[in-house]
This record gives structure tokens, C-alpha cells and sequence, in this order.
């Protein structure tokens, strides 16, 4: 498919996991702030994590220099809670019909679809000029997430796409949970392991057993789907890390609360850390069903990258989380 390309800006020096919005949001009315609120609930199980310690980061080498992954520090935190599972589009299908609430896609009319997800007959779109298979389509949202043209037939049980930092916000609010800092997220994607590769241990494929749902194939033209998928997965696929967690790899990339910076980590807080007062971009986590070794191997459980809170794209989701009774 040909297609006339763009500059959009990147949150990361590659660009390829996730692609900016490269025009200023457009303030939301009062009214659509306020009818993100309400007295919905979360249905998702959220898992009761123990408070303590534990090595945040690493000191191995990682490909991307600028994502500030190490060095391996100690971090102290207070019990919380954290779901199973990223939020599927059933359960923000309810927060939708529940408060009318329209997601940035909806509102700016259109989000970034990877290209292999739309028919060979689909009009000419553009491509972001750096990594190109990232193609902005109009009518792409959370209920149509290949284009307009698409739906969410079997699909309820997958996780909502397509979701910006100020979405996955205006649904906590609603259901009277939060998203998870960034140490929280990474605390409760190692499972209780010590400064492993990945979520499950060191071995990509322990035994021969996929553990995850990446790009395998030819990134970015051929995607083998030897995982089993070609894009997202069911929010519980896959064997659940030591805390009984799916999906805290691969799939789709989590939305943090904190905000991103590459250093703020070798000065600020071990303890209950939140990140930076401020900044640009906000924390993303886990990588999604088009990492690849090749290319972006940000499904490593130390891996961390960012995007404006307005973006949205094809492979972005989040999970909830929430205070511990007793903390």
C-alpha cells in the first residue's frame, strides 16, 4: 500500500513502539471531564501484592540507552493491590455506556493502526516517516481498533486498544481504582523473582513454551503468529507470572501513573517512589504484540518506555490498580 509520509514526533529515539500525537490536545469541556466520574466499579479481580523490597532496573546492557533502565537499585513499597489483567474492552465498554465518556482517538477522529491490520483495499493513509508500518487512520478508536471498517466481534475478552494516559485516568476515576506507579508495575511484573530477563525467568521459551505474545517472523512485513496471534491476545492467554498476573509482557503496553525521565530514578525516592513532579511523556510498560528481538525487545521486564498522555495507538492499553486495605 502506498502512502504519502509525515514527520510525527516519537516517544522513544527508534519510534517504533509508540507513535506521538504531533498536535496540541484539544481541552476537554467541563462536561466530559465530570462525566468521566462516577460510582462505577472495576469487575477485574485486583491482586492483594505484599509490601517490602525489591530490585527495580537492571545492570545488564538493554539496546536503547536513552530509556534509563538501570542501574539495578533497591525500592521499598507499601502493600497494594494490582488486577490480573489489563482492562478488556468489555469492561471499558461498561465505563462508556455508563458515563458517554469519548477517548482522545475519538475526539482528534483517528489513532495509529499497524499496517499489516488493514485490507489491501484500504485508502491510501499516512505513515509516520520513521517507522512506517504505523499508519494514521481515521475512524480507528477503542470499538473499531483496525479502522473504521473494523469491530470488536471476539474481541470482549481482549484488552481495550487504542487508549490514551487521559483514558485510562478518566476510567479510574470512574471505578474508584488508579493506575499502577512505575514501580509497582515492574514489583509486580517480576513475580517475586530477583533481577531476571523476563517475567517468567531468564529462558525466552523455557522447555520450548511460548510465554508471551511478541511479533515473531519478519518484523515488520511477515508475523508468523507462532505465539498463536497476530495481535492481541485474550487479557488471560498465556501461563500467569508467580503473583498469578497475565500478560505483564508482550500483548499490549500499560499506561503508569508517573511521569517519564530518563534519570530521576539515580536521585529520587526508593521508597514508594512516584517519579518526577513533571514532564512531557508518561511511563509505559511491558511492551506489546509487535516487539521483536530484531527490533524493539522492550518485553523484558526492566524495559521501560513513554508517550504524550493525548496518544494513542493500535497496541496501547492499561491495568488498574489500587491501595492495599491496610496500607
Amino acid at each position: 500500500m502506498d502512502s504519502e509520509e509525515r514527520e510525527v514526533n516519537m516517544a522513544n529515539e527508534d519510534g517504533c513502539c509508540a507513535p506521538r500525537r504531533d498536535d496540541p490536545p484539544a481541552p476537554r469541556t467541563s462536561d466530559q471531564v465530570e462525566a468521566s466520574t462516577g460510582a462505577g466499579a472495576h469487575t477485574g479481580e485486583l491482586v492483594e501484592i505484599a509490601g517490602g523490597s525489591f530490585m527495580m532496573g537492571t545492570d545488564a546492557s538493554y539496546r536503547y540507552s536513552g530509556d534509563g533502565e538501570g542501574p539495578a537499585r533497591e525500592i521499598t513499597l507499601r502493600p497494594y493491590r494490582i488486577a490480573k489483567h489489563s482492562v478488556t474492552n468489555r469492561q471499558f465498554a461498561a465505563f462508556v455506556e455508563d458515563t458517554g465518556y469519548r477517548t482522545e482517538a475519538e475526539r482528534y477522529e483517528w489513532s495509529f493502526v499497524f499496517h499489516l491490520f488493514l485490507p489491501d483495499d484500504f485508502p491510501d493513509t499516512r505513515a509516520v516517516a520513521a517507522t512506517p508500518w504505523w499508519r494514521q487512520v481515521f475512524g480507528a478508536d477503542w470499538a473499531h481498533p483496525g479502522g473504521p471498517q473494523s469491530d470488536l466481534t471476539d474481541l470482549w475478552d481482549h484488552p481495550v486498544i487504542h487508549i490514551a494516559w487521559t483514558d485510562a485516568q478518566a476510567y479510574c476515576n470512574w471505578a474508584g481504582v488508579r493506575l499502577p506507579t512505575e514501580a509497582e508495575w515492574e514489583s509486580a511484573a517480576r513475580g517475586g523473582l530477583v533481577q531476571k530477563r523476563f517475567v517468567w525467568g531468564d529462558d525466552f521459551s523455557p522447555d520450548g513454551k511460548t510465554m508471551c505474545n511478541i511479533f515473531e517472523g519478519d518484523f515488520p512485513v511477515e508475523n508468523t503468529a507462532e505465539d498463536g496471534y497476530i495481535g492481541t491476545a485474550p487479557v488471560d492467554a498465556f501461563p500467569p507470572n508467580e503473583f498469578g498476573l497475565h500478560n505483564m509482557a508482550g500483548n499490549v503496553w500499560e499506561w503508569c501513573s508517573d511521569w517519564f525521565h530518563t534519570d530521576f530514578h539515580l536521585t529520587g525516592p526508593q521508597t514508594d517512589p512516584h517519579g518526577p513532579p513533571a514532564g512531557e511523556a508518561r511511563v509505559m510498560r511491558g511492551g506489546s504484540y509487535l516487539c521483536h528481538d530484531s527490533y524493539c525487545d522492550r518485553y523484558r521486564v526492566s524495559a521501560r518506555s513513554s508517550n504524550t498522555a493525548d496518544s494513542s495507538a493500535g497496541n496501547l492499553g492499561f491495568r488498574v490498580a489500587g491501595d492495599h486495605p491496610d496500607s
